[in-house]
């Protein structure tokens, strides 16, 4: 079942990305919904409506703050590029003199292995148009799906009790609302933490005047979902970008120092507090996830693995017959306990409240 499910999915991609997408949007969208529609009195359809476009047009100006920063990234490639063969002539010369290979044959070993790049060149600019032309599919799907889901929410979590016995009616209606609860928590604060570096990154490449800040920052961020890599990918990619573009190498330390500090603090104090409360995942399966779905689904796997795993866990955690499936996705470490300096911090706020409590007990004279 596992296999056929994994083909599936291969074979009906363009159905599963869009309608995945949706459900996970529309579980972020539930509570501004039920807002307008209960607290607010909005008519149902006008209501989801108002919240999808809503949704549409946030996504609309994150990405169009991000590509802004992309496109004077790529203005810059042919100025990085000569940054790069300034470099490589170093690198030519210090490899012949330390292997004694000449020039001439190191540059036939880089012509060797790229010598089909020209060849499909025309392919590649196919592929790129076939690549737009399908996020945009992808973004009208989502859109009309996410709309149809909080439409319809009702009538679905009607089927999915009514696909089990009555025995187990209880059991799924426990399995939907506290998954909703948890999956929501869990997507906002994973968000949250993601921003929180992002602004962290940008800010301290910034600081020390390292170009492309804002958008390396952001990019280091969203790589740091994946654990252990994600920070090591982040800051290979800036150092090689700051490489080119600066011309003091002491700037590379610093990237290094900011990001390791960063990096310390989101494990010790952001992700214990924001994410890891909510649902712990260990670091072998996220990383096994992430792969997995970039191998069947490209760069959509990629952001779906994570909540994937989280509401598979929820799942597990919830039937007896899986809890096994949900203890080998959980984290061991982070079970025992949360960050150093999380733990640290909690302990002087336990103790602060204690001083408050017997100061407000104290009987006055």
């Amino acid at each position: 079942m596992v296999l056929l499910l994994g083909l599936l999915i291969i074979y009906a991609k363009n159905i599963v990305v869009p309608l995945a997408f949706s459900i996970l949007l529309s579980i972020l969208l539930l509570p501004v919904s039920n807002f307008l529609v209960q607290k607010l009195r909005f008519p149902k359809i006008p209501a989801n409506l108002i919240v999808v476009l809503f949704a549409l047009a946030f996504i609309a100006f994150i990405v169009y703050i991000f590509s802004h920063q992309v496109a004077r990234f790529l203005n810059d490639v042919p100025s990085i590029k000569q940054h790069l063969e300034s470099h490589y002539e170093t690198l030519q010369y210090w490899i012949q003199q330390k292997f004694h290979f000449s020039t001439s044959e190191q540059q036939q070993m880089i012509q060797k292995a790229t010598g089909n790049v020209k060849s499909t060149g025309t392919a590649f600019l196919g592929q790129t148009f076939f690549t737009i032309t399908q996020t945009l599919f992808y973004v009208i799907m989502v859109a009309i799906y996410t709309f149809l889901i909080l439409v319809y929410r009702q009538l679905i979590r009607r089927f999915l009790v009514a696909v089990f016995n009555n025995v187990q009616e209880r059991q799924v209606s426990e399995v939907l609302s506290e998954s909703k609860i948890i999956v929501q928590k869990y997507m906002v604060g994973l968000i949250t933490e993601m921003g929180i570096i992002a602004i962290l990154n940008s800010a301290v490449l910034l600081i020390i005047g390292v170009k492309y800040a804002i958008f390396l920052g952001v990019f280091s961020a969203v790589l740091n979902i994946i654990p252990y890599l994600g920070i090591i990918m982040g800051l290979i990619f800036t150092s090689l970008v700051t490489l080119t573009t600066s011309p003091h190498l002491s700037d590379i330390l610093w990237i290094f120092i900011s990001f390791e500090t960063i990096h310390f603090l989101d494990a010790n104090v952001l992700m214990p507090r924001i994410v890891g409360s909510k649902v712990k995942i260990n670091a072998l399966i996220t990383i096994l996830g992430v792969v997995i779905g970039g191998t069947m689904l490209g760069l959509p796997g990629i952001f779906l693995a994570l909540p994937t795993i989280a509401i598979l866990k929820i799942i597990f955690d919830r039937i007896d017959t899986l809890k096994p499936w949900g203890d080998l996705f959980g984290d061991e470490q982070q079970a025992q306990g949360q960050g150093r300096i999380y733990k640290k911090i909690a302990k002087i706020n336990l103790v602060s409240k204690k001083k408050k409590i017997a100061v407000s007990t104290k009987p006055k004279v």
